[in-house]
């Protein structure tokens, strides 16, 4: 690994205080911090990446980061002393990119945690699920999330709605692909829905059908949506359930503020209440989901939709306590890159097999994927945005999608020179070598999920061949684009992948997954391991950045949060290991000991367990949760070895 920006800055020891003392004298409690930290290796994430050894907090923000000696002006009685013992102390994690209620619910229901099953241990975990809620009564729905369809057909076959119905259950079950492209039915949801052999197939998808028309049991796409539309809705206690669940994901994983990419009015209204009820321990940040019908007919009156419902999130300056604000609107530019579903937009078509599965024939096809929006209709879409004062988060994973992305930009840039907005463009998965540097002479932000560079059924085997050689050569480009001058963000998207922070930003470093890890594809299989391509990878720092400052710049948060200063806000966390320090193949086996949010302790384990705001907020997640939480960074049953497959994001 190249070398590091930190090691040119010297000792911990050496380091000479970054804010003057704010009165207190020892004892003193009308001037004394609240918490102190002392005795560890303080990672500031500042502009000259000081490192200190101890933090003051005082009313919810930073009063004093400096030497553990200076510190000592700072503790009064009654200040609260967390000693660090040589631990790292960083900025807390910023999300740029996920879905909160989605990952929230996918702890609620049946959770399958991205495993690869034979029919029979499908079976089997759908009937553990359904033991365990036997007090749901007969009809009501199982539902089952983040089912690896493409592994049970490779390691199997594709189950069907016989295999369902040997369950013990008179209950009617959906079983959502992880990919979220394929929906497995019972035959009692398929009664309850009034899906038959007459019913047609959706536009936008299909049902896989028997001979005789009968669906088989497996709806793709919107005949997916079809069969799920009979699921009783979600009450408002349902959704602060998963509200609740995904801040105690958070929390864990160390995130402190988080963009939700595709939120509606639900998600102002779980927060919000989360917030007055004093158990919201995050940021949260809302980009608005518009539908790109109504944008491509009615750009303006789309973004004018957005714009009010993001003006009900919280107005005026932010706090330390956190709070729920929304300026962002979320645009779906194209599909994904991955096979099978090969809808991201791409410059030249994918690849298509024209010769046998045991003697492949790899040749460009025709399909070039699907753009959501003209190029008219998507600068017109962007320009109202930022008439609006609005900033874009804007899904792009195809190289034309993001050329057009990127073209719409310029055009607003060319037509509003002087206007404040900030557009990212999320996930990038490939772009054209030609348009590396315009994101930087565009502004753009690229927010990445730094976890999907690594070999994994994704990306290698099906994906690879549909995107060809040269292009997989540049698949997942965030070095090449950190290189070009781009300002990388780090974001999840969780729940497509299971919430795991550290093996995020294992990969980002490394371009590479963890054999040890249950979350990372290379755990699957040998043929998983390894750097994905030759693409350059990121620094230490420049991924740390990417999930700090970055993140706060593009949620127009850089002044508060994203490192330790004084006067912001005390959003910190506590690491078991030395980011910056520990080997490589090392990286994704850390986790947080403790996340601080504007000055409150909000998750504690081991050492720092007895918290006591920490043990304040155990009682808001005691709701029984069907899944070992592997979606969440937890340890999951090992995963059975099997060849490359495509899967497909949804995003």
């Amino acid at each position: 690994m190249r070398r590091s920006r930190w090691a040119r800055i010297g000792a911990v020891g050496a380091f000479t205080a970054v804010a003057a003392v704010v009165g207190c004298s020892s004892g003193d409690d009308t001037e004394a911090a609240d918490v102190v930290f002392r005795g560890g290796k303080v990672v500031t994430m500042d502009g000259q990446r000081r490192i200190a050894q101890a933090v003051a907090v005082r009313e919810g923000r930073i009063a004093f980061v400096g030497s553990d000696a200076d510190a000592r002006r700072h503790i009064g009685a009654s200040t609260k002393v967390i000693e660090l013992e040589g631990r790292m102390l960083m900025p807390g994690f910023i999300d740029g990119h996920l879905h909160s209620l989605a990952g929230g619910r996918a702890l609620l229901v049946c959770d399958l945690a991205y495993a690869p099953l034979t029919r029979a241990q499908l079976n089997q975990r759908l009937q553990a699920c359904i033991d365990a809620t036997a007090d749901a009564g007969p009809d009501a729905w199982l539902e089952a999330v983040n089912w690896d369809r493409q592994s049970t057909a490779s390691l199997d076959a594709d189950p069907t709605r016989a295999t369902l119905d040997a369950l013990n259950t008179t209950r009617p079950i959906a079983v959502t692909s992880a990919d979220f492209h394929s929906v497995l039915g019972n035959s009692r949801a398929f009664t309850v829905a009034g899906i038959d052999a007459h019913t047609p197939d959706p536009v936008g998808g299909k049902f896989l059908r028997e001979a005789n028309g009968t669906p088989s049991g497996i709806c793709e796409d919107a005949a997916g949506f079809e069969l799920k539309a009979a699921i009783p809705p979600d009450s408002e206690e349902d959704q602060l359930k998963q509200g609740r669940a995904a801040l105690a994901a958070m929390r864990e994983q160390g995130i402190t503020t988080f963009m939700d990419a595709a939120a509606g009015d639900a998600h102002l209204r779980v927060f919000k209440t989360l917030r007055d009820a004093g158990e919201l321990t995050a940021r949260a940040h809302l980009a608005i989901n518009i539908d790109p019908a109504v944008a491509n007919s009615a750009p303006a009156e789309a973004i004018a939709q957005a714009k009010a419902l993001a003006d009900q999130a919280d107005l005026g300056e932010p706090a330390p306590a956190p709070g729920v604000r929304s300026r962002v609107t979320k645009v779906f530019v194209d599909g994904v890159v991955n096979a099978p579903a090969d809808t991201g937009a791409l410059l030249t078509p994918y690849w298509r097999n024209a010769g046998t599965d045991a003697e492949p024939k790899w040749e460009p096809g025709t399909n070039l994927g699907q753009l959501y929006y003209t190029p008219a209709s998507l600068q017109a879409l962007v320009l109202s945005a930022v008439d609006a004062g609005m900033d874009l988060q804007l899904h792009a994973t195809g190289e034309r999608a993001v050329r057009t992305t990127l073209d719409a930009v310029a055009a607003a840039r060319q037509a509003r020179p002087t206007a404040d907005f900030r557009p990212a463009i999320a996930h990038d998965e490939t772009v054209a070598v030609a348009d590396y540097p315009r994101f930087a002479e565009l502004d753009v932000m690229a927010t990445m999920s730094f976890q999907w560079a690594q070999r994994a059924p994704y990306s290698i085997g099906d994906t690879e061949h549909h995107l060809g050689a040269e292009r997989f050569a540049r698949m997942e480009p965030s070095g090449s684009l950190q290189r070009a001058g781009a300002r990388i963000v780090h974001g999840s998207d969780w729940p497509i992948d299971p919430f795991d922070t550290f093996l995020a930003l294992k990969v980002g470093v490394t371009r590479s997954g963890d054999p040890t890890n249950p979350h990372s594809a290379a755990s699957l299989s040998p043929i998983f391991e390894g750097p994905i391509n030759a693409d350059p990878a990121l620094s230490r720092d420049e991924a740390l950045t990417a999930i700090t400052l970055n993140a706060a710049h593009q949620l127009r948060m850089e002044k508060l949060v994203g490192s330790i200063e004084v006067g912001k806000f005390a959003d910190l966390i506590v690491l078991e290991r030395d980011f910056l320090t520990v080997p490589d193949e090392a990286l994704g086996r850390n986790r947080v000991l403790l996340t601080m949010t504007g000055g409150e302790v909000v998750w504690g384990t081991g050492v720092y367990a007895a918290a006591p705001s920490a043990q304040r907020l155990r009682q808001h997640t005691a709701a029984a949760m069907l899944s070992a939480q592997g979606s969440t960074g937890h340890a999951v049953p090992p995963r059975a070895r099997g060849a490359p497959h495509g899967d497909g994001h949804a995003h």
